[in-house]
């Protein structure tokens, strides 16, 4: 049973995603990225709001906990969405991400 509303969507697949890395996952017109940070899972918009480069072909910061694009090298912080640098200025959208037993779901 997801976690404290029906508005929780199980994306336990991702849990097998190992630290470090990062996956797409889309849902109804949602392009977001998904995080495993040293086991902490994140959830934000994958394109940058300055290109419309596709964060997931970009860099993981595990210490920062952000992104950076591959393209202009804007980096987002991952809890916030805060860009951290230009040319982009504009936040990325994050989501509630949760870890229950052996599940993961994300709620929008």
């Amino acid at each position: 049973m997801p976690p404290d509303s029906s508005s929780w969507i199980d994306i336990s697949n991702f849990l097998s995603l190992k630290k470090g890395e990062m996956a797409e996952f889309d849902y109804e017109d949602k392009k977001i990225m998904i995080a495993n940070i040293k086991g902490d899972f994140f959830a934000s918009d994958r394109v940058c709001t300055h290109a419309h480069v596709d964060l997931t072909g970009g860099f993981l910061n595990e210490p920062e906990k952000t992104v950076t694009c591959p393209l202009h090298l804007s980096s987002f912080d991952l809890k916030s969405g805060n860009a951290l640098n230009l040319p982009a200025e504009d936040p990325l959208k994050v989501y509630k991400i949760k870890k229950e037993k052996n599940k993961l779901f994300i709620s929008f």
